[in-house]
């Protein structure tokens, strides 16, 4: 059977996900039960709720007696490393596009990644339906993007394009038109990805290019048959990325029919297999005949540009809504990730625990909240960025940041970001939007996106992606207000959080559990200030005509994970457990924070 190998690239929210579902209904490859689902190869718990896709997954379709094989990228940049490797897999790109938004800073980092392994792009203009759709400027916009990133000319004038709304289900080779189905996009993908120019009939050679876990088998390594013929039960050598070679057997060979892996005898040169076997598979693994040693070149990702660190949870409520709370444990469940994902680094922590880093906030945010969801208890500390040596000048990473916003909001964010080092480049309208671009340093990126929501009333939206590295910049203004914090352990009562109101804004409600050092609310001040919160009204029997008064206190502020990983200061940890989260300082006694030099 002919096989075509598709990755799927697009920005944030631009419709990739719904566009694969009116594939699979198209080509018939849905079971039974799941024609009206949505989001089918967002399969993930966090993914369904935040609306994005986080990890690469593969799936396939037949059309017209050919097998594609359909590889699903993240959209997000803090999950570049996902799309890195996967791209070696791929044969050709199916680059979606919001015909109103036009190419984001995501589309142009993974399509720049597409362009170095000499994958050609198929267009799809989606959201044709959409108010304000404008499909000729976002061509011209693809056609600046294409010669900018390095395309050869022939390629930037003439790329294939298939308009489509995947919330209605259709795609049509015309603007002008209409379609009733997906039949076109998928004739389009026949006609413009070659089909894999591969030999069948030389010597075995896979490279793993994602890793996937299951209990009944253990890990599962994905990949494209470079070469050969790979076969179940086959002894094959493994040659590793830093060059150690063993032998072993392929105990489980599956290969992709819809979204499931079924179990085969044999994948040829071409196509894309998952096999068990190896305990120690890695990713950039090479399997090979053990008559013929042969590794690819091993797989690399960019380097992380953050790091945070992992304690052992010692708060004095510790303990009580977590299964899994000792260093060992934790350790070796930030082992494993890292395993999974090639973009998280691990290492020693200077106070005991771990550093882990990765690609952005977002990144790591996930992957606390995953362990968190496993029943996971531990503490994060703030948020820091990786610096690099160049030229004997300290440097750090930078971002092209695009910014959509009112109007009337523009100078505010602008001079929000030129406090955080940023500098703007341009400015364009968008419709009734104005739209800036950005070179920000990664701190002043961190903790800006809850910002630029509060300074546009919540309508503006920031994207960014790594845009190399700049000398340090010693005059970026990060949090300026100083902190609420627990004098005492308790209750809080509703009496004390009335009476403390004009002192800031507070995180929690009546009645929660607080600690000594534990963090309550930010102050009006940029200074840190102790309070009694679990204080109780004293009884008298004198009847107040205000004695409702006490009850009537401002809602918290919300702070979700992401929200205080980007809050949290460098003397300041989250308490992370499968129920709560909570900011705590990392000195709890108020003494001992004025012994260092802390502010409070």
């Amino acid at each position: 059977m002919e096989v075509r190998n598709v990755a799927i690239i697009a920005h944030v929210d631009h419709g990739k996900t719904s566009l694969v579902d009116c594939l699979f209904k198209e080509a018939g490859a849905l079971e039974r039960g799941q024609e009206n689902d949505v989001c089918l190869l967002d399969s993930n718990e966090q993914e369904r709720e935040r609306g994005i896709t986080i990890l690469s997954k593969n799936a396939a379709v037949q059309w017209r007696g050919v097998q594609i094989n359909l590889i699903d990228t993240p959209g997000h940049a803090d999950f570049g490393g996902q799309v890195e490797r996967v791209l070696s897999m791929a044969d050709g790109v199916l680059l979606v596009v919001d015909a109103f938004e036009g190419p984001m800073p995501q589309t142009r980092f993974v399509l720049k990644k597409a362009f170095a392994e000499g994958l050609r792009p198929v267009v799809v203009l989606n959201k044709m339906d959409r108010q304000g759709a404008r499909p000729d400027a976002v061509i011209g916009e693809l056609f600046d993007l294409f010669l900018d990133l390095g395309a050869d000319e022939e390629l930037a004038l003439d790329f294939p394009i298939i308009y489509a709304s995947a919330r209605d289900g259709w795609s049509s080779n015309s603007a002008s038109e209409t379609g009733s189905g997906m039949a076109p996009l998928l004739d389009m993908i026949l006609k413009e990805v070659d089909s894999p120019n591969l030999d069948e009939n030389g010597t075995l050679q896979f490279q793993v290019s994602t890793l996937d876990w299951n209990d009944f088998v253990g890990r599962i390594g994905i990949g494209r048959v470079q070469r050969g013929v790979i076969r179940r039960g086959g002894d094959v050598a493994r040659i590793a990325n830093d060059g150690a070679k063993d032998n072993g057997k392929i105990k489980e060979l599956y290969r992709y029919e819809g979204m499931a892996r079924v179990a085969c005898d044999e994948v040829r040169a071409g196509d894309i297999a998952a096999l068990a076997g190896f305990d120690g598979l890695g990713l950039g693994d090479t399997l090979c005949s053990r008559d013929h040693i042969d590794p690819l070149p091993p797989i690399t990702v960019d380097q992380p540009t953050i790091e945070m660190e992992f304690l052992v949870n010692d708060s004095p409520i510790a303990g009580r809504e977590g299964r899994f709370v000792t260093s060992r444990q934790v350790h070796e469940r930030l082992e494993r990730a890292v395993m999974m994902d090639p973009a998280l680094r691990i290492q020693p922590g200077p106070h005991g625990g771990n550093l882990v880093a990765g690609r952005g906030v977002l990144h790591l945010g996930i992957l606390i909240e995953t362990m968190r969801r496993e029943e996971f208890e531990f503490a994060v500390g703030s948020p820091r960025v990786l610096t690099k040596d160049i030229d004997g000048k300290v440097h750090e990473p930078v971002e092209d940041a695009q910014v959509e916003l009112p109007e009337d909001c523009v100078g505010r964010v602008i001079e929000f970001f030129g406090k955080r080092g940023g500098e703007m480049s341009d400015m364009t309208r968008r419709g009734n939007m104005a739209v800036l671009f950005l070179k920000v340093p990664t701190r002043g990126m961190i903790g800006a996106r809850t910002q630029v929501l509060t300074l546009t009333r919540g309508e503006g939206v920031v994207h960014s992606l790594a845009g190399g590295w700049i000398p340090i910049n010693d005059s970026i203004e990060t949090r300026h207000n100083g902190v609420l914090i627990a004098s005492e352990a308790g209750r809080s009562t509703a009496y004390s959080l009335r009476a403390f109101e004009d002192r800031g804004d507070f995180f929690i409600n009546a009645g929660e559990e607080v600690y000594q050092g534990m963090v309550i609310g930010e102050n009006n001040k940029d200074n840190d200030m102790v309070l009694n919160i679990a204080r109780n009204k004293k009884l008298t029997n004198v009847r107040s005509a205000n004695k409702d008064l006490d009850e009537k206190i401002r809602t918290p502020r919300e702070m979700g994970l992401e929200s205080m990983l980007e809050y949290v200061h460098e003397d300041e940890l989250v308490e992370v457990t499968p129920i709560s989260l909570r900011l705590r300082k990392r000195k709890l006694v108020e003494k001992d924070r004025k012994r260092s030099g802390v502010k409070a």
